[in-house]
């Protein structure tokens, strides 16, 4: 079964969006999509309206209990929600879940000082396959089962980075290609120059050479996790029309990561 792993960034949802119609055209070809979503911008939104303070450690949300509580019900509820029956409403099948469901992502706390956040996450990708043998395209928000370092296992949930999910999913999965729809055209390097193909050490050396910053540091490290065990990630702009249609004609602009 050919599988996409697909990492929808929230930043490139618009009006003129056309991923939930390339999502039903490509299902409709029989194509077998997993699709995980973020919602950063969201979850920061409804933190602002409900007077809750936030703040991040390179790039990774610190998450406290009441912070834990908003990204739970706004992910793994409104957005993904709303993605879901977005997906039915123009004609597709899907199904919406967290990484808690089905014990999806088990994830670990490494540093404390981020509270309820999961950096080490382990996948058990029986619930995916379930669900893409019946013809359903899984919509996975990044909650889940997790366990606070030095601490018994629990029934903690854990905020866990999208990216990070997106990147261990694909490589459990052994997927044929991770997609991420981003809001930039792909990587570029020092001049801002396009970067159409990267080597996992040229991508590696992004990083380490401060090239890559921001939010793009997690989708490259994902890209690097998830490349051990499948052959190709692509980066490519999400807000253009019809991006992941492209992308799956061969047609699509952007920056491939391969060995």
């Amino acid at each position: 079964m050919n599988t996409l792993a697909i990492k929808i960034g929230g930043s490139t949802f618009g009006s003129a969006d056309t991923t939930v119609e390339d999502l039903v055209t490509l299902q409709k070809k029989g194509v077998s999509l997993v699709v995980i979503h973020g919602g950063g911008n969201a979850v920061s939104d409804w933190l602002t309206r409900l007077g809750i303070s936030t703040s991040f450690v390179k790039g990774l949300r610190v998450t406290d209990k009441e912070t834990l509580k908003v990204v739970t019900a706004v992910l793994a509820g409104l957005v993904n929600k709303e993605l879901v029956s977005a997906i039915w409403r123009s004609g597709g099948r899907a199904v919406g879940l967290s990484g808690a469901d089905g014990g999806l992502i088990l994830a670990k706390n490494k540093t404390q000082a981020l509270g309820y956040t999961g950096e080490e996450i382990k996948v058990n990708v029986a619930v995916i396959e379930i669900l893409l043998k019946a013809g359903y395209i899984p919509v996975i928000a990044p909650v889940s089962l997790g366990f606070l370092e030095g601490a018994d296992m629990d029934t903690n949930l854990l905020n866990v980075n999208g990216d990070t999910a997106a990147g261990e999913i694909a490589a459990a999965l052994q997927a044929d290609k991770l997609i991420f729809l981003t809001d930039v055209p792909g990587l570029y390097d020092n001049s801002k120059k396009l970067l159409h193909k990267l080597s996992p050490q040229g991508a590696k050396e992004m990083i380490e050479l401060g090239v890559a910053s921001g939010g793009m540091v997690a989708k490259i490290e994902a890209c690097l996790l998830a490349l051990n065990k499948i052959p190709i990630a692509r980066v490519i702009d999400g807000r253009a029309p019809h991006a992941l249609l492209n992308e799956f004609e061969g047609k699509g602009d952007g920056t491939t990561i391969s060995w």
